[in-house]
């Protein structure tokens, strides 16, 4: 079983160093996709809602592994040569301050547009409502994440991390941004 662990690694890791944009969009769709099913079990939901799981992924493909993948070329050219314990505080900060708010809302939206299918007008509501909570909770558990990956993931492997630790979290995310009444309707 080892083996087949270890030669599967090496062909991500072959993918990330020829495509990486392309690597990194596909594995955050996947993991995207395997944060929203688990999200839906959770939360009850019989039988797999199969469009909804696509609209995950597609979020994931076309949103978040290019944002990560762009996000962290930025932050080497913006610190680039630059190293230690002070860089990464600053990484971090800059992150949150910039594309942790950012990334939130934009979830919320896709969720509640896209998703869910909801009008505009009840989905600035729900974001009025929530995003605060959900903000004031991402500062706390996302600057812990930011600093591992910031201090000890090569550059390549980042997005990977993060995209894995963004799968649980948009468990968290996920079962927030739902509306009441599609909770009722499960």
């Amino acid at each position: 079983m080892s083996e087949i662990v270890t030669v599967a690694w090496q062909r991500y890791l072959r993918q990330l160093q020829l495509h990486p944009l392309r690597t990194k969009a596909i594995t955050s769709g996947v993991l995207a996709g395997c944060s929203d099913t688990i999200a839906q079990k959770i939360s009850g939901v019989k039988k797999l809602q199969l469009r909804r799981l696509l609209l995950f992924m597609l979020y994931g493909f076309c949103y978040a592994g290019p944002f990560g993948h762009f996000l962290h070329k930025l932050m080497e050219k913006i610190f680039k040569g630059k190293k230690g314990n002070e860089t990464v505080a600053k990484k971090v900060l800059l992150e949150q301050l910039t594309a942790s708010p950012w990334n939130n809302m934009i979830f919320m939206m896709y969720y509640g547009l896209v998703v869910e299918g909801r009008s505009f007008n009840l989905v600035s509501k729900k974001i009025r409502n929530d995003y605060p909570t959900i903000q004031l909770t991402s500062w706390k558990f996302w600057p812990i994440v930011g600093w591992i990956n910031y201090q000890y993931m090569p550059l390549q492997l980042r997005v990977l991390f993060h995209s894995f630790v963004a799968s649980c979290w948009g468990v968290f995310l996920n079962l927030k941004a739902r509306s009441a009444a599609t909770v009722k309707k499960a």
